[in-house]
Order: structure tokens, then C-alpha cells, then sequence
């Protein structure tokens, strides 16, 4: 070892600086084979993870932020649905919001000439029931009725509303003849539901 440093010492200067400027070197690339690049694909692979953690982490915090929003939005379509179930007469209120539709009429003054309720029309979840309605009476008592049957709490829809064969009397207010369509709507219940799928199933068959 001794002769080694002699033989070194002995050595210009030059070559001094240029055998520890290549040690050096060889040292750093001993390093870099033997330990750095063995683990860049093990840290490219953590630091992966740990990007993915991260963002993991990120998406769960959004969502523990955004749970008491959520959780109100569930509590107000709940609050909407029961509104729309509570709008909706099931089949056993059927006759009693007719006859009252009814009772409006007369209240209002009007002469009942026709009132038919027409086959339901059935939809996914629900059902039209349409009543055939044909009134004699003054424009204000048929406007009067109208208005009582769009404030009941029940949804009921008036159309193909038509006036003809005005009645004029003198000295009398003119009595129009007055038809409409009033509609109704009611939930179907799950046997409901289940035969009207079927019956579709079968019509589509057919086809």
C-alpha cells in the first residue's frame, strides 16, 4: 500500500489531479450502478402510489364535504315525491274527486248535461282517468268553475275546452253551451304495474 502512495506521490502533479479527478468518477459511477438505478424504478413506482394515495385522498374529502348537501337533496326529492303522492288520488279517492268536480259545477250555477268518465290511459307509473264534461251556463259561472277545479289541492287538468249554441234570451245573461275534458291522475299500484308490463310484453310479441 505504501508503494502505491510512494509511486503516486512520485507522479507530476498533472497526472496527480488527473488519477483523483478519475477516482472520483469511478466512485460516482460505482454508486450509480451498484445503488441509484437499482431504485429509480422502485421510487418512480412509490412515488406513483403516493400520487394516487393523494388523490384518493382528495376525492374522499370532497365527498365528506359535499354528504350533508347530498343528504339535504335526498330529504327535499323525498319532500317532492311525497308532495306529488299526496296530489295524486289513488283508485278508491277516484269517485269522491269526480263527484266533487261535480258538485263545483252545480255550485257554480251551471246545468250539468254530461259528465262521462272516459277508460283510463295508462303510464309507466301512473294512470289518466279523463271525464267527458258538457255544462250549460254564463261565461263568469263556467270561469267560476274552472277556477274552483284549478285550486283543489288534486292535480286535475282542463282541456279541448269548446263554447257553442249560445242560449240568448232577452233580459237574461247569455247562457253558453260549454264542453271540456277534465284529467285527473292517479299512482298504479304494483300489481298494477306488473299486469300492464305484461299485457305490453305480450302486445309486443304479437308484433
Amino acid at each position: 500500500m505504501n508503494d502505491i502512495l510512494d509511486r503516486i506521490m512520485d507522479m507530476p502533479l498533472r497526472q496527480r489531479v488527473l488519477l483523483l479527478v478519475g477516482g472520483v468518477f469511478l466512485l460516482f459511477g460505482a454508486y450509480a450502478y451498484l445503488l441509484y438505478w437499482p431504485r429509480v424504478d422502485a421510487i418512480a413506482s412509490k412515488q406513483e402510489s403516493l400520487t394516487s394515495l393523494q388523490r384518493e385522498r382528495d376525492k374522499k374529502a370532497a365527498l365528506v364535504a359535499n354528504l350533508a348537501q347530498a343528504r339535504q337533496q335526498v330529504e327535499d326529492l323525498k319532500a317532492a315525491l311525497n308532495q306529488a303522492v299526496a296530489q295524486l288520488p289513488d283508485t278508491k279517492e277516484i269517485p269522491d274527486l269526480l263527484s266533487g268536480i261535480s258538485a263545483m259545477a252545480r255550485e257554480a250555477g251551471l246545468e250539468i248535461a254530461q259528465f262521462k268518465q272516459r277508460p283510463e290511459v295508462y303510464k309507466e307509473f301512473y294512470a289518466e282517468v279523463p271525464v267527458e264534461i258538457l255544462v250549460r251556463g254564463t261565461f263568469f259561472q263556467v270561469e267560476t268553475f274552472f277556477r274552483r277545479v284549478g285550486e283543489l289541492t288534486r292535480i286535475v287538468n282542463v282541456g279541448f275546452i269548446g263554447m257553442k249554441a249560445p242560449n240568448v234570451i232577452e233580459g237574461d245573461p247569455v247562457r253558453l253551451e260549454t264542453s271540456c275534458q277534465a284529467t285527473t291522475f292517479r299512482f298504479l299500484d304494483e300489481k298494477e304495474r306488473a299486469k300492464i308490463a305484461k299485457e305490453r310484453e305480450k302486445e309486443g310479441k304479437k308484433k
